[in-house]
């Protein structure tokens, strides 16, 4: 198949999130970092350095032949199963406010759990394209790719991380869904994980604050429903146009994590409604051209991997601002492009650049 350029549409839309990014991460985190570390620049200079590297491993992943991945998804995928165990190791595993979710490499540090997205999505693109026929078919077709899935859920939930391990069953369940699943069978699954997430969130105390808070934060406004009503402080106070980049009261640690889970916020507090809608029209862009090119190239592979790709950076945008807007409990997910976080940046940064890889196959 001939290649064409790049869908220069899509590829607008990245970078824009990228220097929004910037931006924010400037302004967001520069009072924790400050108080962290003694310097306010201290998280922005290191989201530069992630940012620079995970640019030039996005030019491989511009540039590489995506029938390649496909032959190579057998091994991303016991790379990253070998990753998430690694880190479940005592002193392996680096432990930070109670969760095993870190490797250390040298002065910067590798979450696996991040990486774990991207593998699933490769995965199941090559598992469905090769098993298209069986996709109807319980034990032969949709059994397998549920218990790798299932291996994966488990061992970030170990960590424990059940909002990345949520994440990741439900960009399973989005693409075995698009795949081929019948309705009676992916009803059945649906049923079952629900139950599941619900029995998990119920045995820990601590989920179970966050989701009866998330129901009522005013109920305990100085504890449990403390994050989420600061949220909606820095969001109403912007109001249509913002209080002007880096004014945001809300970042003087009133706001937990204003860097990371609750950058929207910010962003929402300096740029107001008008900076939010912004954002979210950027990601609706990617939604648009991610399925216009999955619908568009030949191939069940390209096609498979283009819908994973839109749907993982999706999934983890409408997480992190339900989050931020109360419409859904606390979870520790980061706002894909924009919030700090340096595996984060890498995986969607690559992932986006696979999808403009595939974007120059498309058939007009």
């Amino acid at each position: 198949m001939e290649k064409k350029l790049p869908d220069f549409i899509l590829l607008f839309t990245i970078l824009t999130l990228i220097l929004s990014g910037v931006v924010m991460i400037l302004s967001a985190s520069s009072v924790r970092a400050n108080t962290l570390f003694g310097d306010s620049y201290y998280f922005f200079k290191r989201h530069l350095i992630y940012l620079a590297f995970s640019l030039v491993l996005a030019v491989f992943a511009y540039k590489i032949n995506y029938k390649k991945i496909k032959e190579m998804a057998p091994v991303i995928l016991l790379f990253s199963l070998i990753t998430l165990i690694l880190v479940l190791i005592p002193g392996v595993g680096r432990v930070v406010g109670g969760s095993r979710r870190w490797l250390t490499l040298g002065p910067f540090s590798f979450q696996p759990s991040e990486f774990a997205k991207l593998t699933v999505v490769i995965y199941l693109a090559a598992y469905i394209s090769k098993n298209k026929e069986k996709m109807k078919k319980m034990k032969s077709g949709i059994m397998p790719p549920v218990m790798v899935v299932s291996v994966f859920f488990a061992l970030i939930l170990l960590e424990p991380d059940l909002g990345t391990a949520i994440t990741i069953v439900a960009l399973a369940g989005s693409m075995i869904f698009i795949g081929g699943i019948k309705l009676g069978w992916f009803a059945l699954l649906s049923l079952v994980a629900s139950a599941l997430f619900m029995i998990f969130i119920y045995i820990e105390p601590y989920r179970r604050k966050r989701l009866f808070s998330f129901l009522n934060p005013w109920e305990d406004p100085l504890d449990s429903g403390y994050h989420i009503i600061q949220s909606l402080l820095a969001l109403g106070s912007g109001g249509f146009l913002g209080v002007g980049a880096g004014n945001s009261y809300q970042k003087f640690l009133y706001l937990p994590e204003p860097g990371t889970d609750f950058i929207f916020a910010v962003l929402g507090e300096e740029f107001g409604l008008i900076g939010t809608l912004l954002i979210l029209s950027l990601y609706f862009v990617i939604i648009w051209r991610g399925f216009r090119i999955a619908i568009r190239i030949d191939d069940i592979f390209a096609s498979m991997l283009a819908i994973g790709v839109t749907v993982m950076v999706v999934i983890q945008a409408v997480i992190n601002i339900g989050v931020v807007t109360s419409l859904l409990p606390v979870t520790g997910i980061t706002l894909p492009l924009i919030s700090y976080g340096g595996t984060s940046l890498m995986v969607n940064i690559i992932s986006l650049a696979l999808l403009l890889n595939l974007s120059r196959y498309v058939e007009e």
